[in-house]
């Protein structure tokens, strides 16, 4: 998975949603695992399998029949997993009036039925401390040449590993978007200007979740702050809290929100920390070893 970094943002999974942060800001790589003071549901004590740490979270004994089902099919298709290490990186607020790309427009979307994430495309706006900030999900002919760049971009391509011809792109975000939504990718606008790419996935119906303890309804994250000129200077770790507060007020069925940047990822690490995570264990994924960071929506309004 890819490692958050606040100065390239940049952030990676295992599975098919990488996303990952780049370096820049400095809090120590080895974080301990905050005690877990009660999240939300259920009672834990004993950590997953793969998650090395304290077992202070710990996975419901029996497996929701959506996550059992989902689990059965996933060797037949390839859905967008995590990234590298997707969690953002501390980007900046861009004042220039030029900026990479055009304004997006923001048409809307007809959900199906069966979104397994209550409808990312009618989340709408949200109001951050930097402007207002919308998820829009991603369409390829309109977007993918924009993300492509991003991922051109050197800091973000170690993390993300998606560098190369337009193809290895459009390939990845494909695979999410023919899935069954467990994975929805989307651009992150911002005051009206396309500035980031976002990957919202279900973690606990993600290959993730054979990892740490997973929670029924988990949501994780994967961020890419795409323009220079707005990373290194905390807008990811803005952007990161606006975004899980977003998943809270959406997602009533959610108590916790996920990331798993690469552990030697500090500045990754430093912005989910700024945006109210904390770090609760070390996991080793099948590319990385993991910072778990985990916003609880009982504590939301505490850190």
């Amino acid at each position: 998975m890819p490692s958050a970094d606040p100065t390239t943002d940049v952030n990676h999974t295992a599975a098919g949603s990488n996303a990952r942060f780049d370096a820049g800001s400095d809090v120590g790589t080895s974080a301990r695992a905050d005690a877990d003071p009660g999240a939300d549901s259920g009672a834990d004590s004993g950590a997953d399998s793969g998650a090395s740490g304290h077992g202070e979270d710990t996975m419901d004994l029996r497996l929701p029949d959506e996550r059992l089902a989902l689990f059965a099919d996933e060797a037949s298709h390839s859905h967008g997993a995590r990234r590298p290490d997707q969690d953002t990186a501390q980007p900046s607020v861009s004042i220039a009036a030029t900026r990479e790309a055009s304004v997006l427009s923001l048409p809307s979307v007809r959900p199906t039925a069966d979104d397994l994430l209550d409808r990312v495309a009618e989340w709408g706006p949200t109001d951050t401390p930097v402007g207002v900030f919308h998820l829009v999900p991603v369409r390829i002919e309109r977007d993918l040449p924009l993300i492509s760049r991003w991922m051109n971009d050197p800091a973000a391509a170690g993390f993300w590993e998606l560098s190369g011809p337009q193809s290895v792109t459009e390939d990845h975000v494909l695979a999410q978007l023919a899935g069954d939504g467990r994975s929805v990718p989307c651009v992150g606008v911002l005051s009206g200007t396309p500035m980031s790419y976002w990957e919202i996935y279900r973690a606990d119906l993600d290959p993730l979740a054979r990892h740490y303890p997973a929670r029924p309804h988990d949501t994780g994250l994967h961020l890419l702050v795409g323009a220079v000129a707005d990373r290194g200077r905390g807008l990811g770790g803005l952007l990161l809290r606006a975004v899980a507060d977003l998943v809270f007020a959406q997602r009533p069925s959610c108590a916790r929100v996920i990331a798993e940047p690469d552990i030697r990822n500090t500045p990754s690490i430093a912005a989910f920390l700024t945006a109210g995570f904390r770090f609760s264990a070390e996991a080793d994924l099948p590319d990385k070893r993991a910072a778990l960071m985990v916003r609880d929506r009982a504590f939301r309004h505490l850190l």
